[in-house]
């Protein structure tokens, strides 16, 4: 196939001689689409990689801190970054040395499955995956009225949560909930208790990045309702999204 010459999320032209073959992956969700896709040319990925549970690839460190050495000695056709969970300076020093970088940037599901599409379609050249058309399927449509209000905490001591413009928030408004934090000015605000600690709110209690449990979350609540929820389901985008909806809908309503 001839080369071509594609602009990533980020509006950076990035060109390719061929189909890249060698890939590196810096984002947890996509290396999991990767390795669901074409394992065959997924040679890199972080620490923070866990999905496939068996994925046997070089570890390139983690994915604010990546071993610009050991991705450089994978000699990698392609890396894929993104523009939240990756440094602009790693993205920098990638490709000042000649590596192709492709960024991606997600807020929502619409552009999380565009993003993919593209990485698969246009720069693989794979087609669509099944996957991302089950997703597709299973996330497509309006978004719904809210019928519950509910807070998604990230962290605590300091307590953090979602806030605006996330990826999360927009999982959250197409299962048909509310984010009482929307409004916030940042899009993972420090907040207090008594923000989240509200009567008719449902506090959302991921196991990442915060491993929130049975014993470790809960307790701090006594006004608000409390569900333990996948992490995974909540903020990662690819094969993850299929099932996810009726999973989460399952842990919050019953």
């Amino acid at each position: 196939m001839p080369p071509v010459t594609l602009a990533d999320d980020l509006a950076h032209a990035v060109s390719f001689p061929s189909a890249p073959r060698r890939v590196v992956s810096l984002v947890p969700s996509i290396t999991e689409a990767l390795a669901d896709t074409c394992p065959e040319r997924l040679v890199g990925a972080t620490d923070w990689c866990t999905h496939p549970s068996d994925l046997e690839v070089q570890r390139v460190r983690g994915t604010k801190n990546p071993d610009l050495a050991a991705i450089r000695a994978l000699e990698p056709d392609l890396v894929v970054a993104n523009k939240e969970e990756n440094r602009e300076l790693d993205v920098r020093r990638l490709r000042a040395g000649g590596i192709p970088v492709w960024v991606t940037d997600i807020e929502t599901v619409p552009a999380a499955l565009d993003s993919l599409e593209r990485l698969f379609a246009e720069v693989l050249r794979l087609g669509t995956p099944g996957w991302l058309e089950s997703a597709r399927a299973e996330w497509g449509g309006p978004v719904p009225e809210p019928s519950i209000h509910v807070a998604v905490a990230i962290w605590r001591d300091p307590w953090m949560a979602v806030g605006r413009d996330t990826f999360t928030g927009d999982v959250v408004a197409r299962l048909g909930w509310r984010n009482v934090l929307a409004g916030s000015s940042e899009r993972y605000p420090h907040v207090e208790l008594a923000d989240l600690d509200r009567d008719g709110v449902v506090v959302l209690l991921p196991d990442e990045p915060y491993v929130f449990g049975p014993e470790d979350g809960p307790e701090a609540f006594t006004r608000a309702r409390t569900a333990l929820v996948s992490g995974r389901l909540l903020t990662w985008y690819g094969p993850s999204l299929v099932g996810a909806r009726a999973a989460l809908s399952a842990a919050v309503t019953g």
